[in-house]
């Protein structure tokens, strides 16, 4: 049986919080580990979407704080599925900060997390593919397989040479020195 296939915007997700005193750090600016706690629920909740099944999460790529975000201010986090793979699914977030007295918004944060989903047992199981309907959508999906490469490297779950998307960057040779 073929697997179904669904679009990034069937695990569109949006979750909106505001950054309160019990949020923050003693510079009254929102602790980075609240921030990734949102992160990781919204993206979640995008993988589940996506895949109709629990998921775990497998890996977090870099988070850079561009800017901190004030108590007070709003914080909507938007995340969706840009590809799926066996049983995993690459999850984007971006992070929008709102002042909303002032009318300011910032984009804050972007990252990827990586997700797999599990049957009732804790084993992985297939997700549907990703379909990208938007340039936007398939430049993330393109890309999708590289960063993936990269994450096995950096987890030494693949060697820089077995890389293929990737040789470019390492300027890896194929024979041995």
């Amino acid at each position: 049986m073929a697997k179904k296939k669904k679009t990034p915007t069937e695990s569109l997700v949006s979750m909106t919080e505001l950054v309160l005193p019990n949020d923050t750090n003693t510079l009254n600016n929102l602790m980075g580990g609240r921030l990734m706690h949102w992160m990781d629920i919204v993206s979640a909740i995008a993988a589940q979407r996506h895949s109709n099944r629990i998921v775990v999460t497998a890996s977090v790529d870099n988070i850079s704080f561009r800017q901190p975000i004030q108590l007070g201010n709003v914080v909507t986090l938007i995340a969706k599925v840009t590809r799926a793979f066996n049983s995993s699914m690459e999850v984007r977030i971006d992070v929008e900060a709102e002042d909303i007295p002032s009318g300011k918004k910032s984009l804050s944060n972007s990252a990827y997390f990586t997700f797999v989903a599990v049957d009732q047992t804790g084993r992985p199981i297939d997700v549907p593919e990703v379909v990208p309907e938007t340039d936007e959508e398939k430049a993330m999906y393109d890309g999708a397989l590289r960063r993936r490469q990269l994450r096995f490297i950096l987890s030494g779950r693949m060697k820089p040479q077995d890389a293929h998307e990737l040789k470019s960057i390492f300027d890896v040779k194929d024979s041995q020195a």
